[in-house]
């Protein structure tokens, strides 16, 4: 299925924050394939791979940065607001509150202080409730302080909220919710997009069962035009697609790629001092841990997300799973990052 887009009536530039990133380059290419003038913002140190066929004025712009933000939003007539520190450990966590709630309402502000109007602000699933009987999660489901383990949880939690009260104050800002995305431009990759390439290069022997909502990126970005278009200020939307279990989602992969899926599932709990120590050296080393307590225990519950808020209002139509990961896939093939492997979709 497709999602509708049309230009937007207001001819004005629209600046995309966090253009350089995985869903912030998606949400750019469709505004161009919209017709839409484009500003794209980037931090001075962004990796610009992601810009490299786009058109548009590039400017550089850090959340942290309030004359930056001004710069950047002036003469704009929209904004989508994507950037946000993404990342599941951190070694100071008051850096990524203040780039994803001090810098998203100081941005925010500055758009409404130069004239823009409609602006989309890109939360995350991530500040949604869970539903813990197994039901997919809604817009309206319940927040448990449970259900926002981490730090980037808990930051795009309070920024929503924060985010909310703005628009009750006036600013018609639009809310989504994107779940899990996966497709072409991931060129970090994402903590999922490392799972995909992983589970494509047979390096994920064995996994701890848990469900994910997959949602191609370019579905998230027409998701974004859609709530532009057809939002109601101050709402959410969850921009999501399929609810899979992992073993699911490693078996479609291993497929794909021609490799044996994982088979052996790990239990949780003897896992947990393994985390902690990964936690421990990273801290020394400064690098990520390949695994976390945080992500052990977001693991006990299945993230799964119902997008029908979306579809019914904003007419939005994600595709199956299996799409996403085929083009993921093409991608890192590209890239030469499964070069080591024949990769052939099961479509043109």
């Amino acid at each position: 299925m497709t999602n509708p887009i049309s230009a937007s009536p207001d001819s004005g530039v629209t600046l995309v924050t966090g253009a350089t990133g995985f869903i912030g380059a998606a949400v750019a290419r469709a505004l161009v394939r919209a017709g839409r003038p484009i500003r794209l913002a980037h931090r001075a140190q962004s990796d610009l791979s992601n810009l490299r066929d786009l058109p548009g004025e590039r400017v550089v712009a850090d959340l942290t940065d309030p004359a930056s933000l001004a710069a950047a939003v002036a003469g704009c007539s929209g904004l989508f607001h994507v950037a946000a520190d993404y990342r599941l450990w951190v070694p100071d966590i008051a850096v990524m509150r203040r780039t994803n709630i001090d810098g998203s309402l100081a941005l925010l502000n500055a758009a409404h202080a130069a004239g823009v109007k409609r602006m989309v602000y890109t939360s995350s699933v991530a500040a949604l409730g869970l539903d813990h009987g197994g039901v997919p999660a809604d817009e309206a489901t319940p927040n448990r302080p449970e259900d926002h383990v981490g730090p980037y949880k808990r930051s795009k939690y309070d920024a929503e909220i924060a985010v909310r009260r703005l628009a009750e104050t006036g600013l018609d800002i639009v809310i989504v919710n994107p779940s899990a995305p996966v497709g072409p431009g991931d060129i970090k990759p994402t903590p999922t997009g490392r799972m995909v390439l992983d589970a494509a290069r047979g390096l994920m022997p064995a996994y701890v069962e848990t469900g994910m909502n997959i949602v191609h990126v370019d579905d998230v970005a027409a998701g974004h035009l859609l709530a532009e278009q057809h939002g109601k200020t101050g709402e959410s939307y969850i921009l999501g697609g399929d609810n899979l279990m992992l073993s699911d989602i490693g078996r479609i992969i291993a497929t794909l790629a021609g490799r044996a899926p994982p088979r052996l599932k790990l239990p949780i709990a003897p896992l947990v001092p393994i985390a902690a120590m990964m936690e421990g050296w990273a801290r020394l080393t400064g690098h990520p841990p390949m695994m976390t307590r945080d992500m052990l225990a977001m693991a006990r519950h299945l993230m799964w997300y119902s997008s029908a808020k979306a579809m019914r209002e904003l007419g939005y139509a994600p595709r199956p799973a299996e799409r996403a990961f085929e083009d993921a896939l093409v991608d890192f093939c590209k890239r030469g990052l499964l070069a080591e492997i024949a990769f052939h979709p099961a479509r043109d």
